[in-house]
C-alpha cells in the first residue's frame, strides 16, 4: 500500500501561481511514477501531469502544457506541481496519483491521496 499526501491549494487570482506537493509513504521507493491529476463536480476525474519513476521523463495533459512542471524528489518520496499563469478554468480539486508509468499515462492511477483544492479567481 502507498499513502499519498497532498498539501499546497488555496485561493488566488488569475495570473498568479502556486506549488502543490505530494508526499508518498509506505511501499514507495523509487519505482512508483507519480502524477496529478484534477476534478470539479460533476465532470470526470482527468489527468494532469505525470513523471516516470526514475529519469525526467514527463508527461501533460494539453491544456496546462508551459503553465505546469511536475517534478519529483525520490529521496523524500515527494512529487511537486508547479503551477504558473493559473487561469480560472484550473478551479479544481488535484489529487496526487502513484501507480505503474502505462497507467498514470493513460490515466489511471492504482493510489490517490485526498485532494487540496485550488481556486483561481478572475
Amino acid at each position: 500500500q502507498v499513502q499519498l499526501v497532498e498539501s499546497g491549494g488555496g485561493l488566488v487570482q488569475a495570473g498568479d501561481s502556486l506549488r502543490l506537493s505530494c508526499v508518498a509513504s509506505g511501499r514507495t521507493g523509487s519505482t512508483y511514477s507519480m502524477g496529478w491529476f484534477r476534478q470539479v463536480p460533476g465532470k470526470e476525474r482527468e489527468f494532469v501531469a505525470a513523471t516516470w519513476s526514475i529519469g525526467r521523463i514527463t508527461k501533460y495533459t494539453d491544456s496546462v502544457k508551459g503553465r505546469f512542471t511536475i517534478s519529483r524528489d525520490n529521496a523524500k518520496n515527494t512529487v511537486y506541481l508547479q503551477m504558473n499563469n493559473l487561469k480560472p478554468e484550473d478551479t479544481a480539486v488535484y489529487y496526487c496519483a502513484a501507480g505503474p508509468w502505462g497507467r498514470l499515462s493513460s490515466g489511471f492511477s492504482d493510489y490517490w491521496g485526498q485532494g487540496t483544492q485550488v481556486t483561481v479567481s478572475s
